[in-house]
């Protein structure tokens, strides 16, 4: 896994084309964990909450195993580190997810930056740059903040 996913990186970085399906999910797991990892990087400090948020959601989204989470995780962090925007990831989620699976990200992004039960202004930003790149809708924006803030208890 933590090799297909680091070739994947290299793919990407050098514009060779992926073509498996494997390759191919292994693009959209990539992509939906650094618009995750954004979320965490967005405040100065990192929480454990949050991180935990993180892992859950993507458990849910991707049937990984833990050591492969992990994986996915570091490289994603990795990959943030060094992206310059978030095009080249929503990109692929506009490409493969249905409207409902880029709102539920969106969902995803906003449980956790409310894994803190603390809003930063710079979470609140990144969210709603990935949600209009993803073309949710402002309806539909404000509808996963609101589902994200009740499960968070912040009701």
């Amino acid at each position: 896994m933590l090799k297909l996913l680091q070739d994947f990186l290299t793919n990407l970085t050098e514009g060779a084309p992926t073509s498996s399906p494997q390759e191919q999910e292994h693009q959209l797991q990539l992509a939906t964990a650094v618009l995750l990892v954004e979320v965490l990087r967005a405040e100065p400090t990192l929480d454990a909450a949050e991180r935990a948020t993180v892992v859950t959601a993507l458990h849910n989204k991707f049937s990984l195993r833990d050591d492969e989470i992990a994986a996915l995780i570091e490289l994603a962090q990795d990959t943030a580190q060094t992206a310059y925007d978030y095009q080249r990831f929503t990109s692929q989620l506009n490409e493969r997810f249905t409207q409902d699976q880029k709102i539920r990200v969106v969902e995803a992004m906003w449980r956790v930056a409310y894994a803190d039960a603390h809003l930063d202004a710079h979470e609140n930003h990144v969210i709603s740059k990935v949600a209009g790149l993803l073309h949710v809708t402002h309806g539909e924006y404000i509808a996963a903040k609101l589902r994200a803030k009740e499960t968070a208890g912040l009701s």
